[in-house]
């Protein structure tokens, strides 16, 4: 082991460079990163962060440089996830001892969970009239959508615009946060809904059967690719950047009906200018070692030098505002979270209701059956997750959950 941050992997026939000293590493997971790193339009070699962990076709917290082509399924289908805060005015101490009505007002004013099978005129988790800095919101999308959905029809079903501005399921959440700054700070995460998952899942299937059709055989059929200059690839590429900017006007619209409903519940604050609104699961063209390169960040954070990122931990742990070191050999990146240590339906089964009520003390969140795989012990210690990654990020502010509405 070198005094250098990570540790370097041979997948026999391509390079790891991980960032998990500390932290636990399922088997599993590593075996993924390494048919990943096998693969020919991956180079230099994959970067694995602290909060690694096994992935529908790609590994979870894994940075994957590729060369004239796109693995879809490394990007996934949350196509853009990711994370956004604001500071406040507001002092922690201003804080009421009652945080439930805080939290029933952001529940009311962000759409959030999913009922019905998602049929919109009955979902609680998506818009039945769209507000209007919703609507707002959409019109500057709906037309580049139209154009992605002429060009693939099959796209052109299930809800859009009535996702924009909510929320989600499964780990997507809206917290308020006591900083170690004294100040109250207003987060969230969440991506492109519905829509995105119906891109990435379309797109997913068109590489498999490209692959099929051109004989290449690979060790895992999702890790087919998209060959850069081909129309498949050039739809893909137009159509994750749309939902990737689904994703992030989604955070803002959010982010904005929760600082309305916090403004009626607690005393009158402002909001600083500077807000983190950050992509943890997308792809994008950049150079490193001066080469031109799509990277994959599937459950990373770009962290270039001086570049703001968040990294939340689970419900009742710490979260973090960080400052990217610029890390070469990560290109620029960093863990997006925790990271699971464990499935979801390992954890239902491990931990009880009393269990996550201790884990959640002093956080006003919910307690019952339905949330008990997101209970802090279904994640890995962030503090180790955090430890793991010093060469990557240096924390900015820390801060402590006090409420989280989860869907």
């Amino acid at each position: 082991m070198s005094d250098i941050g990570f540790d370097t992997i041979d997948a026999q026939g391509g390079t790891i460079k991980a960032w998990t000293r500390g932290v636990s590493v399922e088997d599993e997971a590593r075996a993924q990163l390494e048919r990943i790193a096998r693969l020919p339009c991956v180079t230099p070699w994959v970067a694995a962060m602290p909060d690694v962990h096994l992935g529908k076709g790609a590994t979870v917290g894994s940075v994957i440089p590729t060369v004239g082509a796109i693995i879809p399924a490394a990007v996934g289908v949350d196509l853009g996830c990711g994370m956004m805060a604001v500071r406040t005015s507001l002092t922690t101490d201003k804080l009421p001892d009652n945080l439930a009505s805080l939290r029933a007002a952001i529940e009311k004013a962000v759409p959030h969970g999913r009922t019905a099978g998602g049929d919109p005129a009955r979902d609680r988790g998506a818009w039945k009239d769209l507000p209007v800095p919703v609507a707002e919101g959409w019109a500057r999308l709906k037309f580049r959508y139209a154009n992605i959905v002429a060009k693939n029809p099959k796209l052109a079903r299930g809800t859009s615009a009535q996702h924009l501005g909510t929320l989600g399921t499964g780990n997507h959440f809206v917290e308020v946060c006591a900083g170690d700054d004294q100040r109250v700070w207003l987060m969230l995460h969440s991506g492109s809904r519905g829509v995105g998952n119906r891109i990435g899942s379309y797109f997913i299937e068109r590489a498999q059967e490209r692959m099929q059709k051109a004989g290449v055989t690979l060790e895992d059929v999702d890790l087919a690719w998209l060959v850069e200059g081909s129309p498949d690839f050039d739809e893909y590429v137009e159509a994750v950047a749309w939902a990737q900017d689904f994703a992030a006007l989604n955070r803002e619209l959010m982010m904005s009906a929760v600082v309305r409903a916090a403004s009626g519940v607690l005393p009158a604050f402002t909001v600083e200018e500077s807000a983190v609104n950050c992509h943890h699961n997308y792809v994008q063209k950049e150079t490193h070692f001066g080469q031109e390169l799509w990277l994959t960040r599937k459950g990373a954070v770009r962290a270039g030098l001086g570049e703001l990122g968040i990294i939340p931990g689970s419900m009742g742990a710490r979260s973090f505002i960080t400052r990217g070191l610029g890390q070469p050999d990560s290109f620029n990146s960093s863990s997006h979270g925790a990271g699971r240590a464990m499935s979801r339906g390992a954890a239902r089964k491990r931990f009880s209701l009393e269990d996550h009520a201790r884990a959640t003390a002093g956080v006003e969140c919910r307690k019952d059956r339905d949330v008990l795989d997101e209970t802090p012990g279904a994640y890995k210690p962030i503090a180790d997750v955090m430890a793991a990654q010093r060469d990557l990020v240096e924390v900015v502010t820390e801060l402590k959950q006090v409420v989280c509405v989860k869907g």
